[in-house]
């Protein structure tokens, strides 16, 4: 499938009330109003297509950045790549869920992944921590220094309350996925996420959310959740 067509075939399977909760969240047009499982028999035809997937990602519409995504192919993406995939996410979604997903999948994943966590841009930071999420929940902990995993800790909890409301939300989820996911620091974990307490997302005109991840926490330990790792990262 070319182009064109991947493009006629998003926008035949859009729905109003998708597009409107995807406003809702921060997309702006262009966008069709896709729903992500929708997706998933037009990728299997598909599989991986790099050239493709940049095509996609360039359009700024949301759905297309998003099936972007899905069928982007990780290892074949430089540092560059990545940063350029960034700077286009305009909103949470995509930098969390679209380029911190894919990049999850690359052996540059934790280079990339602590420059955007040092930059100092809300969107970048949140990707950074994110990327760690899906690293974490996928990954063998031998994969990470345990003392690297541990710094990361206390520098969420030395700074989440004073980070932007994106990074606070992606930090709190850092806290929750090592307690899950690390098994050699879940004691460390859980113990910062107490440290941490309430952290306060405002909303814009919306009523701002508190998320408590040491409640979180204690929830998937109750569920038998301890130790969990995913198959895939991406759908």
């Amino acid at each position: 499938m070319d182009f064109e067509m991947v493009m006629q075939e998003l926008e035949a399977l859009s729905k109003e009330r998708m597009k409107k909760t995807y406003i809702s969240n921060g997309a702006h047009e262009p966008l069709f109003g896709v729903a992500t499982g929708a997706m998933k028999p037009l990728a299997k035809k598909i599989k991986k297509n790099q050239p493709l997937a940049e095509q996609l990602y360039a359009t700024g519409n949301y759905d297309a950045m998003y099936f972007a995504g899905i069928i982007a192919d990780p290892m074949t993406m430089t540092e560059a790549d990545f940063d350029r995939w960034i700077d286009a996410a305009y909103f949470y979604m995509l930098s969390d869920y679209v380029v911190a997903v894919t990049l999850a999948e690359a052996d540059c994943a934790q280079f990339v992944a602590d420059k955007w966590i040092a930059s100092g841009e809300e969107l970048r930071m949140s990707a950074g921590w994110s990327c760690y999420c899906w690293l974490l929940g996928n990954r063998k902990d031998s994969e990470f220094s345990e003392s690297k995993i541990a710094s990361m800790l206390d520098q969420v909890k030395n700074t989440i309350h004073e980070s932007p409301d994106r990074t606070k939300s992606a930090m709190n989820n850092f806290l929750y996925t090592v307690a899950i996911s690390y098994v050699p620091l879940h004691d460390k974990a859980v113990e910062t996420a107490k440290a941490v307490g309430p952290v306060e997302i405002r909303r814009g005109t919306k009523k701002s959310s508190i998320l408590l991840a040491s409640e979180k926490i204690q929830k998937e330990v109750d569920r038998g959740r301890f130790g969990f790792k995913r198959k895939y990262v991406r759908c």
